[in-house]
């Protein structure tokens, strides 16, 4: 052992248990798996899940990609709805095509999707607003709006509040994997914006399961020396759940995999290292990577 190396009896890998899929998501990857198992001409409509390991794993089942549900499919073709939900008209297009669907959406989304199209309906006849506070373009976004015929608006910046009518009423819905403290702002700057507050109805609609990582992720990246966040290059979730990390711990790592890791991250005095992902991280890439660590630093 050379005098910058580390002394591997002493270092702690710990792998966070409450990272990883949401409920969600392991649903949805559990009903692909068993389609696949069942031997079905099996597509996921977009990535089943935005971590491209998993992907990966399971085109290796088996398992195809398909970009939007345009297009001829057989009779023999089976169709995933992923977690984050579908609008009607994707159903419409699935319908028509003849082909079989697993509609894996999250039930906690399928409820969400209710409720916006039950305020939709109720604001008609008020000439309100649907507003969602969410991601432009996000999967569960064009979910949602696709509840209300297109006429919901997205906010996802404050700035984009100043456009919206003053004097109309507002019911205002939430992506549920935005943060609260985000959901918070926006909703204390549409009261301030409107010319009546009672205007406004709020339903934070953030998944629990969801927001309650923000605390438990600071207090895991407070604890050990060293943070590897593992998660997928276009999980929106995995940036900003990196970003509460990265607030608490400066030596804290985005990483897909054990190929992004450098080996000067970890200095001799370093004791500990904490692993932890996003909600579309499985918990095996977390692991094995925490084997790869350990033969790296050997």
């Amino acid at each position: 052992m050379t005098e910058d190396s580390l002394d591997m009896q002493k270092l702690i890998i710990e792998v966070d248990k409450k990272s990883g899929f949401c409920f969600g998501v392991a649903r949805a990857v559990k009903l692909a798996e068993e389609s696949l198992n069942n031997g079905d001409l099996l597509s996921s409509l977009g990535d089943i899940v935005h971590n491209e390991e998993e992907v990966n794993r399971l085109k290796k089942k088996g398992m195809g990609v398909l970009p939007d549900a345009c297009g001829e499919h057989s009779n023999e073709q089976t169709i995933l709805f992923r977690a984050h939900g579908e609008p009607p008209s994707t159903y419409i297009k699935v319908e028509k095509s003849g082909a079989k669907l697993i509609d894996a959406t999250c039930p906690v989304v399928l409820k969400l999707q209710e409720r916006v199209k039950k305020a939709w309906k109720e604001m008609q006849s008020v000439n309100g607003q649907i507003i969602i506070y969410g991601k432009k373009g996000h999967a569960e976004v064009r979910g949602l709006v696709g509840q209300t015929n297109d006429e919901a608006i997205v906010i996802q910046f404050p700035e984009e509040i100043k456009n919206l009518a003053r004097n109309k009423p507002i019911v205002l819905f939430s992506q549920t994997t935005m943060s609260y403290s985000g959901f918070d702002e926006i909703r204390n700057l549409l009261e301030k914006h409107l010319v009546d507050p009672d205007l406004l109805k709020v339903n934070r609609t953030i998944c629990a399961q969801v927001g309650n990582r923000v605390p438990h992720l600071q207090d895991f990246s407070s604890k050990y020396d060293v943070i590897l966040f593992v998660g997928g290059k276009k999980s929106s979730n995995g940036q900003f759940l990196y970003e509460v990390c990265k607030k608490v711990n400066r030596a804290t790592y985005y990483v897909t995999g054990i190929t992004n890791v450098k080996k000067d991250w970890f200095s001799d005095k370093i004791t500990s290292i904490g692993i932890c992902g996003a909600t579309s991280t499985p918990q095996w890439l977390m692991e094995n990577l925490a084997e790869s660590v350990k033969r790296l630093l050997e």
